[in-house]
Parts: structure tokens; C-alpha cells; sequence
């Protein structure tokens, strides 16, 4: 699978990657057999980057992917955690997590980006995963905290990968607006742009991607499906847009670019997965993949032929920005 570096370091990523928070239990349980056949086919098909958080299962997800990969060799893939929650003993466990996932309570999550904060992370994460280094690690949703983020945070990642013990550190978040801050005022290498960049937000484009071209650093795109609104061919009343059940305007609009997508040839989600490459400035694509059936599926789709004239007929009808770029990213050849 054709790799990609994030500018400025020596880490690469793979177009596609593995995004680890469903194997954590995200809104249902997945059985620890089906986490690891997960994992296992997603290194078969090519993927060598993998992303977690202590946030997703209270530490479970750095638990199942850690052990998937161990006896792998290390320098064959990357892997990226996260800083911002630490997980501390929980004084009032209700029996189950309140924030998604499907697991005990007996941890709670604690907001801290402190230098102290961070380093504690990393060092509870690297026990979690059993692994020996983070190749990349990114401030977890900063949006209350953006003065302890950007002048202790990310100060003290910088001084770990000026040491070389991170490969690359950025931030990571729903919202483009501070993404585009960290890229200007701080020294992050990289951002992971959750949902701003899609077939229907392409919001990233008023700050966090001319940031990214402007000051040469790379963008990792997720949440390309929008919560699942662009994951099917025909995308129906009742599905999720954000998080919330999708207005009838955007599933009438999702609808539209289905149509024009199917003009040419392709499907909804192929070009969902395909449209964040349009600008050069993003490097991969990763998903939530929870079985190693969902592997195979979003890998069947990655390597789908988008021809370029889609974008031009969705620009062309007002279903894209018009200032979509034109020109063919980096990340498809």
C-alpha cells in the first residue's frame, strides 16, 4: 500500500490506516477474537498504521491493539495514542462507561495537559500497549483547554521529538478552527481532522488546510463517513450524521452525490473514502474498523478507481465546494 511521510519527519503512513476505537468497545461489544482477526487482517491487506487512545474503553483499545501487534516487527508499522484524558480510579463506578463504550466504570476519564499530564499518559499507554515507543502522538480534543495545550502540551511532545523518542505530534479534534491555531502558533507536525473534510462538510477548507499548506505540515483525515450518513450506497432516512440522526436536507444531499456518483461508475462510500485526497495537504484516510469483514470491505473500497470528472460534476452541480481542488491529491495515483 503506497505510504506517504508526514512532512517534516521520517515517519510514513500508509494511505489507509486503522482506526482502533471500536475494537474499545465503541457503542457495542466486540469480542476480543474479532479485534485481533481485525488487526490481523488489516496488516495482511497492507495497512501498517494504527491509531488509539486511552479514551477509547477506558484503556481497552490500547489493551487489544498493543497485543495484536506484539511479535510484529516494530519498524514495520506505525502507531499513534493520544494525551488529554488521564484514566484514574473511579471513586463512584456506576458498572458501565457513560461516554460510548461498552465497559466497566471502574476507571474515569481526567482532563490534563499538563507537562506532567502528558508525560504520564505516555508512560500509562506504553504499559497498556506493552509497546516500546509512540510513533505519533496528538493532543485528544483540546477544544476547553487551548492555553495549557498549546504552552505546556505541546511544548513538552516537542521536547520529546526533538529527543527522538516521538516520531511526529499534532492534534487531534472534531473541529478545523483550532486545528488550523496548532499548525500556526505551535510545533505540530500533523492534525487529525475528524468529519470538517468530507462530500458534505468541507469546512476544513476555510482554516486547517490552507494552515497545513501554508507552514508545510500534513493533515490525517477520519470521520470521512460523517457517523455513517456516506457509508452506504443509498443512504436512507435514519442514519447518523455527527453523532445525531441526519437532517432530511443532508440525506437528500447525500442522495444527490449517490446518484452522480453512480454516473460514474462508482459508489457513495468509495468516493467518501476517495474525496479527502483531493487536497494535497492530507496524507491518509483512517476508519473505524471493528472485524476483519469490515477490513476487507473498507479495502475493497479504498482501492476503487474514483475518475477525477466526479468531482468536477459535483462542483458542477453545487454538491461540492467550488473551491474543491481540482487537481488530483497526492495520496491517489
Amino acid at each position: 500500500m503506497h505510504q506517504q511521510k508526514i512532512q517534516d519527519t521520517s515517519v510514513s503512513l500508509t494511505e489507509l490506516g486503522f482506526g482502533a476505537s471500536v475494537i474499545g468497545n465503541l457503542y457495542r461489544v466486540t469480542p476480543a477474537g474479532d479485534a485481533t482477526a481485525a488487526v490481523d487482517a488489516a496488516w495482511d491487506a497492507g495497512i501498517r498504521y494504527f491509531d488509539t487512545a486511552p479514551h477509547y474503553g477506558l484503556g481497552l483499545s490500547e489493551h487489544r491493539l498493543g497485543a495484536a501487534l506484539r511479535g510484529r516487527p516494530r519498524d514495520d508499522y506505525v502507531i499513534s495514542s493520544k494525551v488529554g484524558r488521564l484514566l484514574v480510579p473511579n471513586e463512584e463506578p456506576h458498572g458501565v462507561d457513560t461516554e460510548g463504550f461498552v465497559v466497566r466504570d471502574d476507571l474515569r476519564r481526567q482532563w490534563d495537559f499538563s507537562r506532567d499530564g502528558v508525560l504520564r499518559s505516555i508512560e500509562d499507554t506504553l504499559e497498556r500497549t506493552g509497546l516500546d515507543r509512540l510513533d505519533i502522538v496528538y493532543l485528544h480534543d483540546p477544544d476547553d483547554h487551548w492555553r495549557q495545550a498549546a504552552e505546556e502540551a505541546m511544548p513538552a511532545l516537542a521536547e520529546l521529538r526533538d529527543q527522538g523518542v516521538i516520531g511526529a505530534i499534532g492534534a487531534g479534534m472534531n473541529q478545523s478552527a483550532m486545528l488550523a491555531c496548532f499548525l500556526r502558533e505551535t510545533a505540530a507536525d500533523v492534525v487529525m481532522l475528524a468529519g470538517r473534510y468530507t462530500l458534505l462538510d468541507q469546512s476544513g477548507l476555510d482554516d486547517v488546510l490552507p494552515a497545513a499548506q501554508e507552514h508545510g505540515k500534513s493533515v490525517v483525515a477520519v470521520g470521512v463517513f460523517n457517523s455513517g450518513l456516506l457509508s452506504l450506497d443509498r443512504p436512507a432516512k435514519g442514519m447518523k450524521y455527527d453523532y445525531q440522526d441526519a437532517p432530511p436536507e443532508l440525506v437528500a444531499r447525500a442522495l444527490a452525490i449517490a446518484q452522480v456518483c453512480a454516473t460514474h461508475g462508482t459508489t457513495l462510500p468509495a468516493a467518501a473514502m476517495a474525496f479527502p485526497y483531493t487536497h494535497p495537504s492530507i496524507i491518509n484516510v483512517t476508519l473505524g474498523m471493528r472485524t476483519a469483514e469490515q477490513v476487507g470491505r473498507n479495502v475493497e473500497l479504498h482501492d476503487q478507481h474514483i475518475p477525477d470528472g466526479l468531482w468536477d460534476d459535483l462542483r458542477a452541480q453545487g454538491l461540492i465546494r467550488s473551491d474543491v481542488p481540482a487537481e488530483r491529491g497526492r495520496g491517489r495515483e
